[in-house]
């Protein structure tokens, strides 16, 4: 059964013919008097509880009635998380127009000194757009100088400057379907410690693509790139997880990170990110977007992850 409102009767009979339709905005509060009024077949039902406020949990029991209601956190995620080859082509197609886009932007000379970061990330979507995009998957990152060091920094009217580290996190949406990718540049020819951490990072990055393997336990993918970074004696520079899946949404299952409990499956697309942040200084992220094969891992975002020099 569909649930909408009156706001989208007519594109839910183009896009959803064959399903039984309800139009009413309280949407969960009709389907569980549905469930309740239906009761044989609908005895036990199950909820999405990670996306139900504890009002609307206590609504849908008073509406239930004699239903048992079930939490049953991830369902959809888990039956979303492995792809099929047309899914995959979407993502295939999502991460070319954001690389085309990349290559674009540095080819057109679109990041240099005196740029705003909110004046290159601006750009860059346009050009996910002029490359089949139907929008950008998520705000596009441009950070420079020491904003690259803020994992998740919005750009601002900081003006690009000669030895800056930037930063761009970026993804386009094809048929729905997102990529996410990150690479570096630098303003000038790049200082030793600013090499130095990329590589480390790159090196990282590496290791985390080869355990990307089907079968493997999410949290030792996590590991194998981390303990590159750990060695270095840079671990408590790394931030975050290593990566999550992508599909229909930006951020969704699986998760790759050292409390993930989990193990990667052929077709599951998911994100590689490892990073290092100097707080006040720079930081360096090197993302690709791939797909678990039950051999090596097909790898979605193409362009170079070498430091790029403008």
């Amino acid at each position: 059964m569909f649930c909408t409102d009156g706001r989208y009767t007519t594109q839910a009979a183009a896009e959803v013919p064959d399903l039984p339709t309800r139009v009413q905005r309280a949407s969960a509060h009709e389907l569980a008097t549905t469930a309740a009024a239906e009761r044989a077949r609908y005895a036990r039902t199950g909820f999405e509880s990670q996306h139900v406020s504890v009002e609307q949990a206590a609504s849908l029991t008073d509406a239930a009635g004699d239903v048992e209601l079930r939490r049953s956190p991830g369902l959809v995620e888990r039956l979303r998380a492995v792809k099929d080859e047309v899914e995959i082509d979407a993502l295939r197609r999502a991460c070319g127009a954001a690389d085309r886009a990349f290559a674009d932007l540095i080819a057109a000379g679109g990041v240099c000194a005196g740029r705003t970061e909110r004046a290159v990330a601006r750009d860059l979507e346009t050009r996910m757009l002029d490359h089949g995009s139907s929008g950008a998957s998520f705000e596009s990152i441009v950070a420079a100088g020491a904003h690259s060091a803020i994992p998740h920094h919005r750009p601002t009217d900081a003006v690009l400057e000669p030895g800056d580290l930037v930063k761009f996190d970026f993804g386009a949406t094809v048929d729905g379907y997102h990529s996410d990718v990150t690479r570096m540049a630098v303003l000038g020819e790049p200082a030793d410690w600013q090499r130095e951490i990329h590589d480390l990072v790159h090196a990282a990055q590496a290791a985390g693509v080869r355990a990307a393997a089907a079968g493997a336990r999410t949290a030792d993918v996590d590991a194998a790139a981390r303990r590159v970074i750990a060695d270095a004696g840079r671990g408590a520079e790394f931030l975050h997880g290593l990566g999550h899946g992508v599909g229909l949404e930006v951020h969704e299952a699986p998760s790759l990170a050292a409390t993930a409990d989990g193990t990667l499956a052929a077709g599951m697309a998911v994100t590689v990110e490892p990073g290092v942040y100097l707080a006040g200084r720079g930081g360096v992220r090197i993302e690709d977007t791939l797909v678990v094969r039950e051999s090596d891992p097909e790898i979605l975002t193409l362009s170079t992850k070498e430091l790029v020099v403008v």
